[in-house]
Formats: structure tokens, sequence, C-alpha cells
């Protein structure tokens, strides 16, 4: 629920909040300009091959040359060589890979990350972790919900623990 309100996919009923100094509820537009969402569930269409992913999703942003960005993001995660394949065909951590690398087409502010690491092997986690990390010291902002605390701590400066919609902790493990 708090992800789909700061993402403005849905209207808080109380309170106020800002993401990325923009009101989401008054400034809705400036917020979806500057942010990225990763849910839980993967949005990649399978029957396109990770290449034709990025392009689409490339061109739906209105990247200047969205077949380049493509490219660059394959390579940075890792998925050249199965870039012409279907996604269908690919594992559950190439699939997190790319939904990911969608994320960042048009290298947002703020990435939102639903549980990156729900489901997938030890190797694909830590190679997630990694991104995380990567894109943190590249300067994004990643609000990122996990159920692992351990995940918690080797990825976030702070942490926060929610109880029926209220924080009841918050600070570093």
């Amino acid at each position: 629920t708090t992800i789909n309100i700061l993402t403005t996919l849905l209207k808080a009923d109380a309170g106020e909040a800002a993401v990325d100094g923009f009101d989401v509820a008054t400034q809705a537009a400036k917020v979806r300009n500057s942010i990225s969402l990763t849910g839980q569930f993967a949005a990649v269409d399978e029957v396109l091959t990770g290449r034709e992913n990025l392009i689409l999703i490339s061109e739906l942003r209105h990247v200047e040359d969205p077949s380049q960005t493509a490219e660059e993001l394959l390579r940075r995660f890792e998925l050249t060589e199965a870039a012409s394949r279907p996604t269908l065909t690919y594992s559950g951590g190439m699939i997190r890979r790319l939904d990911i690398a969608m994320s960042l087409i048009s290298s947002p502010s703020v990435i939102f990350l639903d549980e990156p690491t729900n489901g997938l092997d030890l190797q694909s986690r830590n190679m997630m972790w990694e991104m995380i990390k990567e894109l943190v010291e590249s300067g994004t902002t990643v609000f990122l919900t996990t159920q692992y605390l351990e995940e918690a701590d080797q990825l976030a400066d702070t942490i926060a623990v929610l109880d029926q919609g209220r924080i009841v902790a918050q600070g570093t493990s």
C-alpha cells in the first residue's frame, strides 16, 4: 500500500507524502516522471525478447536512441547472450534483472524495488544485491521493501519497520 501511494497508483485516505520533493497528491505527474517501480512480479512481456522489451519501454519513455539504450542495459545486466530469446525462456534471475533494467530507462531519481530478491536463488540474489549497491553509489535513491532482515541490513542506510501502516521502528539494524 505504501509503495502504491508513493508511486501515485493509489490515493492516500489521510496524511501527506512527497517523493523527490513532489507532493504525491497534487504533483502526481512530476512524481511519475522522477520515479520508476519494479514490482514484486515482473512487468516483462514474455512473448518479446529481452532486447524488444527494453526497446519498447525506451520508446514509451521517449528515449533518444532506444536501440543503444537497450544494448547498454543488456551489457550492464549481463543479458547480452540471451537478448534475442523470448523472455519466456529466461530464468527467474534473468527476468528480475531485465525487469530492473527496464526500470532504469530514463535514469529515474528514485527507484522503488518491491521485494526484488523474492524467489531468487543465492547466486541471483547476490547479483541483485550488487546491482542495488551500484544504483545507490550512482546517486539513485532506492526504496526497497523486503521481508529479509539480512537483506535490509546489507542494503539499507535507514530501515523502517511498518505495522498496519505505521512506522513502529526506524534507524539502523
